[in-house]
């Protein structure tokens, strides 16, 4: 049987990459990423070199400003660095190769932002609920709002215990309990 021309082998390859990296931008936007950020990071993940915001723009046909900003987000979450290369001026960028690194730093950022801010509404809640108990001569509200403090407490307790298990999954502890596949 003759072999497939190359240019068809290599078009192949390509789309199979490609759906490859839709794919990642699908899983990233679980984790509130847009689709066009994680098409960059596939793209950069894929890469053989590190990239130029014009070499990302060029693979991605998006405009410079979009990569750019992509990038900084990619940075922020730990997936993308910048790269080095002598006799380059131009700012390179590689992809964080390490994906648990990434799960964790991903995870961390966003669970831990919205955890704190839901122990902070649970605490106001209970500051107002309580002061309006104290307060009302409605025997029938204070039952009610004493059900609810339960509830607000309850809440509290397993949004300290998400943050304890966002602080094993950020410090890596998590690899001692879920080894990391080799």
């Amino acid at each position: 049987m003759p072999n497939k021309d190359r240019t068809e082998d290599w078009s192949e390859y390509e789309e199979t990459i490609e759906k490859f990296i839709q794919v990642i931008a699908k899983n990233m936007n679980l984790y509130g990423i847009t689709s066009s950020v994680g098409r960059l990071y596939g793209t950069l993940y894929f890469a053989d070199e590190p990239m130029t915001l014009d070499g990302m723009r060029d693979a991605l046909e998006m405009s410079k400003t979009s990569m750019s900003t992509g990038v900084r987000s990619l940075s922020e979450m730990k997936m993308v660095q910048p790269a080095y290369k002598k006799g380059i001026r131009k700012d390179l960028y590689k992809s964080e190769e390490d994906w648990y690194k990434s799960f964790t730093s991903l995870f961390g950022n966003k669970w831990r932002h919205h955890t704190e801010t839901n122990i902070e509404e649970a605490e106001e809640a209970i500051l107002e609920l309580s002061e309006l108990k104290e307060n009302t001569d409605d025997e029938q509200l204070a039952a009610r709002i004493e059900t609810d403090l339960e509830r607000l407490r309850y809440a509290q307790n397993y949004y300290r215990w998400l943050m304890k298990f966002i602080q094993v999954v950020e410090s890596g502890k998590i690899f001692d309990y879920i080894p990391k596949n080799k």
